[in-house]
């Protein structure tokens, strides 16, 4: 019997590892919220900057907000309103996995990502 793809878990993760940008940038998808899933027809989409969501697990379940910034290179997005303080009293931001998020809100300030909600079969409506 054939076998298709990898399973051993260490090939993968070096695969991920070493995945260039285009490629890793799929790796940063979240999932949609029920809402934004019957409006435009799919399940998930990569995170943005200035796209609104809800931490999905851990210990901030439920805390929503913006997304101020995404790192490609860990898989990791910080959201606006999750910081630690640490001993010195500074606070910083959580790195929070994108696959422990929901998107509410997309930014379809981009072109590209209009193209790619009507590429999966619904127009996406002008705000």
């Amino acid at each position: 019997m054939n076998k298709v793809g990898n399973t051993k878990p260490s090939t993968v993760r070096k695969q991920q590892r070493n995945a260039p940008v285009q490629i890793r940038r799929r790796y940063i998808s979240a999932p949609l919220s029920p809402n934004l899933k019957t409006q435009y027809g799919a399940r998930t989409m990569p995170v943005i900057e200035d796209d609104t969501v809800t931490i999905t697990k851990g210990d901030r379940k439920l805390t929503e907000g913006k997304v101020l910034r995404v790192n490609t290179k860990s898989s990791r997005v910080y959201v606006e309103g999750v910081t630690r303080t640490r001993l010195d009293g500074s606070t910083v931001q959580i790195p929070i996995r994108a696959e422990n998020v929901m998107i509410t809100k997309l930014n379809l300030d981009d072109d590209w990502r209009k193209k790619i909600l009507e590429r999966k079969g619904f127009k996406a409506k002008e705000e």
